[in-house]
């Protein structure tokens, strides 16, 4: 199955074309074209025999396209009688059931083979003058003149000019003389559409009896085949008046003309805007939208009531975004170099804006190499998605290569002319392809007609209106053609269906478009189904596309086709620009460190709120984890607290023993006031622990270090002054002594009392002026908000640990000094390791605690309280302990003494 998708304006309301031959004498003075059976019936035996001649040898080598009108019509002045072999374009099946039907049926299609001969390539054309009754009909051959051209005349007191596209190319041809003659060739049958509105138009303002009362509304009217040099010259015709045009010259009444209806394209229309500007007629096209004919200054003259370029390119673009193609290709007809540059350029920017890149522009040309180039190049392309840019031209050769090349690409076109190549390359096989048509479906473009022959008319109206000449009989001497202009920008009008038009705001009317797919099977009839609509106006658009119904190629799940430079880059993700690369083809890198991205193709990662951390993926943010040495949970909290219970019972135990034997030789010896404040003081350093365990609080943070140190300078002063007084009591053991006195004063405990009081008045002045608060650390350790205490002054910490520090330095000299003494009563050597640990640990801490952050830091300072605790504890009274319970015989007086033996 091929497929193809089309995009189509849906009109305001229908617009009521005439059949031909249903009323006769419906468009006076008309051309019209003729069946074989009439032809037969009005021509002369020469030309009979001639045009018979010229069938027999078209029939064998082509399709046969004839067309009929009941012969009922009397038509006047000068006719055409046409004869079309050969492949003519965009006549289908489809013209039938537009038209009606039935007897008043226009256009009959006789099929046989398909051929290339050359006969098929060219439109020969009788032209036969029959005068102005009918029925003394003359007719000649003009073999050395083969030229034709649709022409329309209708006198009236005002006339419309109207030079429109009918045919879409032309080859010139060499006659007898020399001269190159043009021939129109390529007939489409919606360009006809053109013509037949323009005359509808014109007839319902006849019609109306508000809209300039009393005066008939004439025209004349050709067919510029698209050729900018016949567009000119259908002007100086119109402005010229029957017979043969001559420049600068009218025969006619030359202010009956008021404006031009002029043209679909901007191959003509711009040169017939240049012609008009300067003349001063007003000019109104209905397809060129090109932004230089918006410029006032170099085209005052010309409005256009055609569907904006940019509207239709803007809904290209979204649809390519909507679909999520990012790398697709144009491609556009080389010959019309003016309008392909231009729309593609336009096309181009618009999808640029809408985040997808263009491969590269390929052009259609009459080079055949060239040609295949360019269908080589998109065959090549990792893009999945062409679209059609312009007019393109449905040869036999371009058919045959897009079939053959790139029959596998999705196609995008901006109307339904565009896609009549790929329509009949892909409707000639079963191929699997799809095909994305964004189209102007069915009558738009002669509605547009329509609203610019109306416009024109109500301009004019205003300014015979403002001039009180409404009703002269001589009315065309008071047309102003130069001030017509300036009435058109003020026109306002309310159409049949009710909308309110603005000449001068035509640009900002809403447009609606639908979205429709042409699925293509193989033997069966085609079937054309909407999809979705895009609505378009001043304040925003809205893409409506219900994307199960398109079946795509490529895949058997109906998923959406991808057309992308790179693959995309998924959550978690970013994209990386590559070197000397379109925007749209990158590579994918990992967001970084404290970043997410929660789209697809994000150009930055975005950073997470500084509470907030991205998850694994890196997709979204979620809260920072709270770190901080917690009661639940924490397997480190739970380690610590067994550890400071265990020693704080132990402290209990070991109080409690030397409570018990608070009279024995041994406790006395040791000085057991100053053992007790050292147990207590240790007692105190293995509760401060809970200090440092939970969530912190000013409370805690100012308690825990202070509470800490103060406890340690005591537990040290005690053990320095037990040091000193066991070096006195040994000094003073002889009667003239000097140290004898220091005996009888309470040394120690003004030892201890004064290395105290000084790590006391330490903490009260950090406490006072530079207090530890609680603070959140959001940098230290990613995704964790670590909760700790802050404390207030690095100087005065360390200033506190320095001083325990100092403590611990003299006691291990002093007690490094009485290790001689005898061991009885001497504990300067547990002393001695005790003050070693102690000063081994926290000299150990200092660049551990530095090292580490979060709790952890915590940790190692509380791994450090206990551990200088316990050393003390175990260094100096479980010694003693073990021999108060398990060597009693060594506490007694005469072993202390060393009267042992």
């Amino acid at each position: 199955m091929a497929q193809s998708l089309k995009i189509f304006k849906e009109p305001y309301y229908s617009l009521p074309l005439p059949i031909i031959g249903s009323v006769p004498h419906e468009f006076p003075g008309a051309s019209v074209l003729y069946s074989f059976d009439d032809l037969i019936s009005v021509v002369t035996p020469a030309c009979f025999w001639t045009i018979l001649t010229f069938v027999i040898l078209t029939l064998p080598c082509n399709r046969l396209f004839y067309i009929r009108i009941p012969s009922d019509l009397s038509p006047e002045g000068y006719h055409k009688r046409l004869i079309v072999p050969g492949n003519l374009g965009s006549l289908g099946p489809e013209v039938n059931s537009i038209f009606g039907g039935g007897n008043g049926s226009l256009l009959y299609l006789h099929k046989t083979i398909r051929s290339v001969n050359l006969a098929t390539k060219v439109i020969w054309v009788i032209p036969c003058n029959t005068g102005q009754s009918g029925s003394d009909l003359q007719c000649r051959i003009h073999l050395t003149k083969p030229k034709y051209e649709y022409k329309y005349f209708q006198d009236g007191d005002i006339i419309i000019g109207g030079v429109q596209s009918v045919h879409t190319g032309v080859y010139y041809i060499p006659d007898i003389n020399g001269k190159h003659i043009p021939l129109c060739i390529s007939p489409s049958y919606n360009y006809y559409q053109d013509i037949i509105s323009l005359l509808f138009a014109i007839d319902d303002i006849n019609k109306n009896p508000d809209l300039l009362p009393n005066i008939t509304v004439g025209y004349q009217v050709y067919d510029s085949c698209m050729e900018p040099s016949l567009a000119i010259r259908n002007i100086l015709q119109i402005l010229s008046g029957p017979g043969e045009m001559v420049p600068n010259y009218s025969c006619g009444d030359y202010g009956k003309v008021i404006g031009f209806i002029a043209d679909r394209s901007i191959v003509t229309t711009l040169p017939i805007a240049q012609f008009l500007t300067s003349y001063g007629y007003t000019q109104i096209s209905y397809g060129a939208t090109d932004p230089v004919l918006n410029d006032r200054t170099l085209y005052p003259y010309h409005f256009s009531t055609g569907l904006n370029d940019d509207i239709q390119h803007i809904a290209i673009a979204e649809l390519v975004e909507r679909l999520g193609w990012t790398w697709v290709i144009i491609l556009a007809p080389g010959d019309d170099h003016e309008e392909r540059e231009s729309e593609s350029k336009n096309l181009r920017n618009e999808i640029n804006k809408h985040g997808a890149c263009v491969d590269f522009i390929g052009t259609l040309t009459g080079d055949r190499i060239a040609n295949i180039r360019t269908l080589e190049r998109i065959q090549k392309s990792t893009a999945e998605v062409v679209v059609l840019c312009g007019r393109l031209f449905p040869t036999e050769f371009l058919i045959s290569l897009v079939e053959t090349m790139i029959k596998d690409k999705t196609c995008v076109t901006l109307d339904k002319e565009k896609d009549d190549l790929f329509q009949k390359a892909y409707g000639t096989v079963f191929n699997n392809c799809s095909s994305l048509e964004i189209s102007v479906w069915p009558l738009t473009p002669n509605y547009q007609v329509y609203r610019a022959a109306t416009g024109l008319a109500h301009a004019e109206h205003l300014m015979l209106s403002s001039s009180g000449k409404s009703h002269h009989k001589d009315i065309h001497k008071y047309i102003h053609r130069k001030q017509l202009h300036r009435y058109l920008r003020n026109v306002r009008f309310t159409e049949p269906c009710g909308t309110e038009i603005n000449f001068n705001e035509l640009n900002k009317s809403p447009v609606k478009y639908g979205i429709s797919t042409w699925p293509i099977y193989f033997n069966s009839e085609n079937k054309q189904i909407p999809v979705g609509e895009y609505f378009w106006s001043d304040s925003g658009s809205s893409l409506k596309i219900d994307i199960q119904s398109i079946f795509w190629k490529k895949n058997t799940n109906n998923q959406i086709l991808k057309s992308q430079c790179s693959p995309n880059c998924p959550p978690g993700y970013r994209k990386v620009t590559r070197e000397r690369a379109p925007p749209c083809c990158y590579d994918c890198a990992r967001c970084s460190e404290g970043e997410i991205s929660n789209l697809t193709d994000m150009e930055n990662c975005l950073k997470c709120p500084i509470y907030e951390w991205p998850n694994n993926e890196k997709t979204m943010c979620i809260e920072k984890q709270t770190e901080f040495l917690s009661y639940e949970g924490d397997s480190l909290t739970l380690v610590f607290i067994v550890l400071s219970v265990v020693s704080l019972l132990l402290v209990i135990v070991l109080i409690g023993i030397f409570i018990s034997y608070r009279d024995t030789p041994l406790v006395k010896a040791n000085n057991r006031n100053l053992s007790f404040i050292l147990l207590f003081s240790i007692k105190l350093s293995f509760l401060s622990v809970f200090l440092f365990l939970g969530r912190p609080s000013d409370i805690t943070c100012m308690l825990r270090q202070t509470s800490f140190g103060i406890s340690f300078s005591i537990a040290i002063s005690s053990v320095l002054a037990k040091t000193i007084m066991v070096c006195i009591a040994f000094k003073a053991s002889k009667p003239d002594s000097p140290w004898r006195k220091c005996l009888k004063v309470q040394l120690a405990h003004c030892i201890g009392v004064i290395c105290s009081l000084i790590q006391f008045l330490i903490s009260a002045i950090w406490l006072a002026l530079y207090p530890p608060f609680v603070e959140l650390n959001l940098l230290s350790e990613p995704g964790k908000i670590i909760i700790q205490c802050n404390e207030g002054s690095v100087i005065a910490f360390y200033i506190v640990l320095s001083y325990m520090g100092l403590l611990a330095s003299v006691s291990f000299i002093v007690a490094f000094l009485a290790r001689t003494l005898p061991d009885s009563f001497n504990e300067a050597k547990y002393i001695t390791f005790s003050m070693l640990l102690f000063c081994s640990v926290w000299i150990t801490m200092i660049p551990a605690y530095l090292s580490t952050k979060g709790k952890y830091m915590v940790a190692v300072e509380i791994f450090a309280i206990i551990s200088s605790s316990c050393g003390l504890l175990f260094c100096i009274f479980l010694p003693k302990c073990y021999i108060i319970i398990f060597k009693p015989k060594r506490n007694t007086k005469q072993y202390v003494l060393g009267n042992n033996k």
